[in-house]
Order: structure tokens, then sequence, then C-alpha cells
């Protein structure tokens, strides 16, 4: 649903100039993600379809910090200079349900970081509302070596 209230199509995501990416792996199975390039930097986003839900008819919680964990592992690894980043910690607070039709929205901050560890905040919104927050500790590898 939009701010309207009515069901979020794909449609109406690629006018407000979200993109749809089908990505390998696991994040690919849920997908696609969504991703827009904004002036503060990245947002990815996920329309919740019924493959998304729980038996309570809300998006699982494992999809949700599916979501989390791809947009900060994003951040982390544009913010590293490409390199791989790993996930050491991810802490999440689930807020507000998601329903089915719903689009979640995540953007990501980089509080600090050392020569190999990166500490992130992450917020996922839907139509406005806060829906989920995390904090994670992201480790950077190193190069690899030819």
């Amino acid at each position: 649903m939009n701010s309207t209230g009515s069901i979020t199509t794909a449609a109406h995501l690629e006018s407000l100039q979200w993109k749809p990416r089908d990505l390998p792996g696991h994040i690919g199975q849920i997908g696609p993600m969504w991703t827009r390039k904004e002036p503060e930097g990245w947002a990815y986003g996920l329309l919740c379809e019924s493959k998304h839900l729980n038996p309570a008819g809300v998006m699982h919680g494992g999809v949700t910090t599916s979501l989390l964990d791809h947009a900060i592992s994003a951040v982390a690894w544009e913010t590293a200079g490409r390199l791989p980043c790993l996930t050491v910690q991810l802490d999440t607070h689930f807020l507000a349900p998601v329903a089915e039709g719903q689009f979640a929205e995540v953007r990501v901050k980089v509080n600090s970081r050392s020569r190999s560890l990166m500490f992130l905040y992450g917020e996922m919104v839907v139509n406005g509302t806060l829906s989920a927050t995390t904090q994670a500790v992201m480790k950077i590898m190193a190069a690899a070596r030819t």
C-alpha cells in the first residue's frame, strides 16, 4: 500500500525512480530488491508479497532481517572501498507490521569505523511509519592477494 492506502505496484515504484534488481543468492530468492539513488546515498526496498508473509499474515521477521542485512552490507561494502564485509552482529527491533502490498524502504548510515570494523544503523519505513531498526557491526575483509 502506498501513502494513499492502495496497494503499491511495480509500475508505481518505477514512476518514483525505484529500480528492480534481480540479485543472486539468498536475497534473489526473496526479491526483487528495489534500489534508488538519493542525495544522501542509496535506498533499498522490498515490495511485500504473499511469499514474504508469516502465519499471522504480515512480513516474516526473517524477511525483514534479510532486507536490513542486505542494505547494511551494501552500504558497508561501498564505504569500505568495495571490499567484502561480513556481518558480525545484527540487532533488529521490530516496531510495526508490514502487510502484503506494502513497500518497505531501508536507509542506512555509517556511525563509525575502524580499520577492520564498521558500525552502522538502519531504518525500515513503510508508508512513513518506522517499521524496524537495526544496529550492525560489520567486519571489513582484506583484499585478496594475487
